[in-house]
């Protein structure tokens, strides 16, 4: 796991001295993703450099270092990530008498790649990676990021030079990079409380899709370009979810399970190899305790497992976690955060993402991945099993209200609508003690009943801001891969297309932005079998019956979780990593709240809807309203704004 960082420039005036400089400005940027060593490589021959940040992970010894060139001297590669199956592609091309200096899956891709080729090599790596090759005889550079977008990569225009990062702070500090505001960037992270590939908050930069690579000769380049025409996938989520349901599974229940948990088994043991310290995330939920209860079972000694609790009423799985790793006999390791903890995390938010990002669970994400790296450099996790499974209180709710709702008129719906919601939430709370988050959860299914199609309501499910475009000034909505319905897969159910969309935009652009910057703060790799392409082409061959049943998601990850720990210790409503934000905006932020939403400031900005933002957070102040997630979402807009583009 690793940072990686460069540029290229068909025509520069820069010496080699000051590209060195440049190079080395950028590369200090993302220290924290390879703390280990750095280095960076230039081409004699023109204006091309490639850098690198190294966390050792497997062949610690200077032959795993990079940027790193092909035994024949035709590629140099920076490389993030790691390929899961290098082995069994290293014993391939040892059979046809090719030999390696040392031991690291860098070495591996660069003799692949070699041999037959970047789009043969693309098929056969299966891992997380994203990186930057450059053809020295063909005079083109490529980037690739992994199918499901674990690794993180930009690309964009620094004046007449192409950048590139793992980070975006990184191409900001090339010299030429002068980035502006994309609107209609905001636009969609006032929606998605992040930002979407192929878009950047930045104009003319972009962040590679997952699944896909682009390939630039260095005598075409054409400075200012839009680059996501040149994006192209080497493999397609859609297509491959079709192919796999022509396969569709015709065994039992029993044949199912057996089938996942040995497959599953397959993926954690290949991400158990290392020469560092390993261990796990618990959380004592469904896919962290299966993943942990597979690589205990495997393990000839205690796994080492990380957990962080706190103290505050309805916002602490500690417990859960401690009870599963007692059972399991793990090496447990628990650290209670106070509130406090977690507030001092808000300020340097801005500097962790880069962009603006809105996912709150960010911050004991951060805080877990800290407490991890004392004693560990590298820890499995459960993402991913969600999205694969049917995982998320959506999956199972909405089919259930879309077939009541739709047998309602439309006049009835909304005057329902109308009568739920003229209750607060705090009042609803009190009527439903029994539901977590009861009030929230009945103010967002009463909306939903205005609604006239699946597509909508899913839109209402996951939108912070329903109507953004109000609030951007001249922003709109693009078309991306979410919303590009033409795209996608036909004749799934309801259920089946959330779990696809989810995969698609929801996993990427926030789940796995969230867990690669908050772990990589922390220097720490982690690794999410889940996350393996075999088990996204697996489950797809799967009945929907095998992901929801009796009401329930995760049905087979469930079973598989039964046969090592006791039901009783993992069945409960899902949680999440929640933060009381609603609670904080009230109290301890207050001021810091205020003062970013002055409402000078922001005028002076013409940026977003003043008047909106300021009815909302005034109802919010006074405890009404059901806004706590809106203002989040712009009070990290204007931390970022104030952080990057003040």
């Amino acid at each position: 796991m690793c940072g990686i960082t460069g540029f290229i420039s068909r025509h520069s005036n820069k010496t080699p001295r000051s590209r060195q400089n440049a190079g080395q400005a950028m590369l200090a940027t993302i220290l924290q993703r390879g703390p280990d060593a750095g280095d960076l490589w230039q081409d004699p021959d023109c204006a091309v450099l490639l850098g690198h940040r190294r966390l050792s992970i497997l062949d610690l010894s200077p032959e795993g270092a990079q940027p790193m060139t092909s035994s024949a001297g035709r590629y140099v590669i920076a490389f993030n990530g790691e390929i899961y199956n290098f082995l069994s592609i290293r014993r391939d091309l040892e059979n046809l008498g090719i030999r390696f200096r040392g031991r690291s899956d860098t070495e591996v891709m660069l003799a692949s790649i070699e041999h037959w080729g970047l789009n043969q090599s693309l098929q056969k790596f299966n891992g997380m990676f994203a990186f930057a090759l450059w053809d020295r005889q063909e005079r083109t550079i490529h980037f690739a990021r992994d199918r499901l977008g674990k690794k993180p990569l930009y690309i964009g225009w620094a004046g007449s030079t192409l950048v590139f990062g793992s980070e975006l702070k990184a191409l900001r500090a090339h010299p030429d990079c002068k980035p502006a505001l994309n609107s209609d960037a905001l636009t969609l992270y006032m929606r998605y409380a992040c930002v979407p590939a192929p878009l950047t908050i930045y104009k003319n930069i972009a962040s590679l899709p997952p699944g896909h690579r682009i390939s630039l000769k260095l005598d075409a380049l054409s400075p200012g370009s839009d680059l996501a025409p040149d994006m192209v996938p080497f493999w397609d989520i859609a297509e491959t979810l079709q192919q796999s349901r022509l396969r569709i599974f015709k065994g039992d229940d029993d044949l199912a399970i057996q089938n996942f948990e040995t497959l599953l088994a397959e993926c954690i043991k290949d991400r158990m190899i290392s020469d560092v310290p390993l261990g796990a995330f618990l959380s004592g939920g469904i896919d962290s305790s299966a993943v942990v209860a597979l690589m205990q079972s495997q393990s000839p000694r205690p796994v080492k497992t990380y957990t962080i609790g706190f103290h505050a009423a309805g916002f602490d799985e500690a417990g859960f976690a401690k009870t599963i790793a007692a059972y399991l006999g793990t090496d447990h390791h628990e650290l209670y955060v106070s509130g406090q903890d977690a507030l001092n995390m808000i300020p340097q938010l801005s500097s962790i993402y880069d962009e603006p990002f809105a996912d709150i669970s960010a911050i004991p994400t951060i805080l877990v991945s800290q407490f991890a790296r004392r004693d560990v450099t590298v820890a499995l996790s459960g993402d991913g099993g969600d999205e694969m499974l049917g995982g998320y209180n959506r999956h199972i709710r909405g089919p259930m209200l879309w077939s009541k709702m739709r047998l309602l008129p439309a006049p009835l719906r909304a005057l329902l609508c109308r009568a739920i919601t003229s209750l607060p939430p705090e009042s609803w709370d009190r009527l439903v003690p029994f539901l977590p988050k009861g009030g929230i959860r009945i103010h967002k299914a009463a909306a939903a009943l205005q609604l006239n199609n699946p597509d909508a309501l899913y839109d209402h499910f996951i939108s912070r801001w329903h109507n953004p475009s109000d609030m951007v000034k001249n922003g709109h909505e693009p078309l991306i891969p979410l919303t590009d319905t033409a795209k996608h897969p036909e004749n799934l159910s309801f259920a089946e297309t959330m779990m696809f969309r989810d995969t698609l935009s929801y996993l990427p652009n926030d789940i796995l932005v969230k867990v690669d910057r908050a772990s990589m703060f922390a220097s720490l790799e982690a690794r999410a079998p889940l996350l393996d392409r075999r088990i996204y082409e697996y489950v797809w061959t799967l009945p929907e019956h095998f992901k929801i049943r009796n009401g329930q998601g995760k049905w087979l990850l469930r079973q598989v979780l039964a046969k090592h720990v006791p039901p009783k210790l993992f069945e409960r409503p899902k949680q999440g990593f929640a933060m009381p934000v609603a609670e904080w905006l009230r109290g301890s932020l207050l001021d810091w709240a205020e003062n970013l939403l002055d409402e000078k400031s922001m005028r002076a900005d013409d940026i977003l809807n003043i008047a909106e933002i300021q009815k909302i957070w005034n109802l919010h102040k006074q405890g009404k309203g059901n806004n706590a997630e809106k203002l989040w979402s712009i009070l990290m807009f204007q931390s970022w704004k104030q952080k990057w583009m003040p």
